[in-house]
């Protein structure tokens, strides 16, 4: 498949999944100031965030938790599980269920149990179940319109829950970093987007070096939430297996694994995220971690991120991760929108 082929993009991606990609600067802006207007009548001091959910609903979770543990006084969970742990008790903690259909058998759990257990609870989604338990017990509900698949909306479930952390008074008004984020993702799209040939354009050009190969996505510091968001975009857009990794943590075991034979880890790809706003040891480890795998003889390569802030780093990697993935299923020639596996799998849960 040529990448440079532009006729060919529709007959493969039939839904038509790379104007999801392009809205997505706009959709965080909208996210933000969506969460801006909505009010959220929580009156005691909590101690601690959780959020529940699953796919793309939990990826905002992470990327907040991560974006804000520097500064925020308190300690927010993902949660991406039926159960709600046994601390989690009482007006002191806020459980935020957080479902982009409202449907979510895992989500629908926790907000049950939270409910028993007395907790501040409020509900994210577009509608379904949750929306309407959220009306029955008048709970605070911020629903947003997407008519998407989940994966396209980390714009929505990150912006909605950063303008939470605000309005909780966990963290200073986001605005500004907010805007630089979106021109950040602006300027990366501009590189990088379908119209940019593959000469000049290094999401086409990495895609082809994915190709055939096992992927895993290694990050570290802010960017840890991103590597795990490569991985999940990797699997649902191109149908491919990818895995992910954080650093300082992959020096402490998985680098002791890479005395396999050569003929598996020559089918191996390792893909390292960089970020200027990473600690400097972490940077250092990057370098020498990848030296060591090539030396291995395993296919590795480099993204490095300089922005204004890391924000902005967060979301430029992010486009970009989600432009890589969708490149590799054009390569593919697969349409990066249905996802059969899944949905069967649903099916019989049933």
């Amino acid at each position: 498949m040529d990448l440079d082929n532009l006729a060919k993009y529709q007959e493969i991606d039939r839904s038509n999944m790379l104007a999801e990609l392009q809205g997505l600067p706009g959709q965080l802006k909208d996210a933000w100031n969506l969460g801006l207007s909505y009010s959220l009548p929580i009156n005691n001091r909590i101690s601690s965030l959780i959020i529940a959910g699953m796919g793309g609903s939990a990826m905002g979770a992470d990327l907040l938790a991560s974006y804000v543990a520097p500064i925020c006084p308190i300690p927010i969970l993902t949660l991406r599980d039926y159960r709600l742990p046994a601390w989690v008790h009482g007006p002191d903690s806020l459980v935020v269920a957080s479902s982009h259909s409202g449907n979510t058998e895992e989500t629908l759990s926790v907000f049950q149990q939270a409910l028993e257990n007395k907790c501040n609870l409020m509900v994210i989604s577009t509608g379904g179940k949750l929306a309407k338990k959220a009306q029955e017990n008048s709970l605070p509900l911020w629903t947003f319109t997407h008519h998407g698949q989940p994966r396209a909306a980390v714009g929505y479930s990150f912006g909605l829950l950063l303008a939470l952390a605000v309005k909780l008074n966990l963290l200073p008004d986001q605005g500004v970093f907010v805007d630089s984020a979106v021109k950040a993702m602006q300027k990366m799209q501009e590189s990088i987007d379908l119209n940019v040939p593959i000469k000049k354009n290094i999401a086409k050009r990495m895609a082809g070096q994915l190709m055939n190969h096992w992927i895993t996505v290694i990050g570290s510091d802010f960017l840890s939430p991103i590597a795990r968001r490569y991985k999940t975009q990797i699997n649902e857009l191109a149908k491919a297996w990818a895995q992910f990794e954080f650093l300082p943590e992959t020096d402490h075991n998985t680098l002791a694994g890479i005395e396999e034979s050569e003929e598996v880890l020559s089918k191996m790809f390792v893909l390292f995220l960089s970020a200027s706003s990473d600690h400097p040891r972490n940077q250092l480890r990057t370098r020498l971690t990848r030296e060591e795998f090539m030396r291995a003889g395993i296919n590795t390569d480099v993204l490095e991120f300089k922005e204004v802030d890391p924000l902005a780093e967060i979301w430029s990697s992010l486009i970009f991760g989600d432009y890589l993935s969708y490149y590799l299923a054009i390569a593919y020639q697969i349409d990066p929108t249905p996802i059969d596996s899944i949905q069967n799998l649903k099916k019989s849960m049933q």
